[in-house]
């Protein structure tokens, strides 16, 4: 049954008040929804710090926007290279150095159907490593500066975790013995809601007044699979991307910003478009099934995930 939460149209960036004095930080924010996301954010008055991997886009992302809102916006980014742990590490130094205040984390960044098996630097399976451990690490880093402004941590999450095997495979987490471009990416995702969710449950254990959302973008025209898919996959998404079956990045951002901003929200839940199939359409509530919160499975990937960044959560 649809969600009549926002009414017939769904959440839009219509609901937003003043958002001035806020601060919000944003991974992948040079392109796509993360790109339209900092543009609504912007537009209302906020703070944007863009964590990226390209100086380059950035550096041309950032002078779009002070074109659009102005020279003084409060527009900037520091490079962060999520599938380098010690990248993410040294960006989250710099974040919490210059920036005093934050009001949300948004885990937006991601690479998708990577063909062939690539391990990062720090020697994961690539998908993995940069969805999930990159972020599991950043949001480790940057908890305590979120938690005392009663902030959030926002999980950008894809439909894909329906897909693969439904779990998390620790035999082999880098599917040395069986890889394969699609199942791994909906793994990379699924440990992606199962960290959010498994982290809303210390958080209240803890009593913390930080929240975590898990939203996902539906079908939106970004450039997630021209970046890191097979050449099969970029051609068949880029004939869909002309298509009415595939909406426009923008409205790919309205989950994001819904979950960073909008008051009374879900924790178990999982926001996004609620039309057909789930991939376009009014934003709101959608269908989340209960192997994205399978309790054993989310807390062994938490250990897991501690050993692998080397990173221990203190609340």
């Amino acid at each position: 049954m649809a969600d009549t939460t926002f009414g017939p149209k769904g959440w839009t960036p219509e609901r937003l008040g003043s958002l001035k004095g806020k601060t919000y930080v944003i991974t992948g924010a040079n392109a796509g929804a993360g790109y339209q996301a900092a543009r609504i954010l912007l537009s209302k008055g906020a703070e944007v710090v863009m964590l990226n991997r390209s100086a380059e886009k950035s550096t041309a992302a950032v002078a779009k926007l002070k074109e659009t809102f102005g020279a003084e916006a409060p527009v900037r980014f520091i490079r962060m290279d999520l599938s380098d742990l010690a990248s993410v590490r040294a960006a989250a130094a710099e974040l919490l150095d210059s920036t005093p205040r934050i009001d949300a984390l948004i885990c937006n960044a991601a690479i998708a159907q990577v063909p062939t098996q690539q391990l990062t630097v720090d020697g994961f399976e690539s998908q993995l490593g940069t969805n999930h451990y990159g972020h599991f690490l950043l949001s480790g880093l940057l908890f305590d500066r979120i938690e005392a402004s009663a902030g959030r941590i926002v999980v950008v999450a894809s439909l894909g975790y329906n897909m693969g095997i439904k779990t998390i495979q620790f035999e082999d987490m880098n599917w040395d013995a069986n890889y394969s471009a699609n199942p791994v990416y909906s793994q990379s995702k699924l440990a992606q809601m199962m960290f959010a969710y498994e982290l809303q449950d210390r958080v209240q254990a803890a009593g913390k007044a930080l929240q975590v959302y898990v939203c996902h973008p539906g079908a939106s025209a970004t450039s997630l699979i021209s970046t890191s898919g097979g050449l099969l996959t970029r051609l068949i998404w880029g004939i869909m991307s002309r298509t009415p079956m595939v909406q426009s990045a923008e409205k790919g951002a309205y989950p994001e910003v819904m979950c960073a901003t909008e008051d009374g929200l879900e924790g178990r839940a999982l926001y996004g478009p609620t039309g057909r199939m789930q991939t376009g359409g009014p934003v709101g509530k959608g269908t989340l099934n209960p192997h994205a919160y399978d309790k054993p499975v989310m807390t062994r990937l938490w250990t897991v995930s501690e050993e692998a960044t080397g990173f221990t959560w203190a609340f």
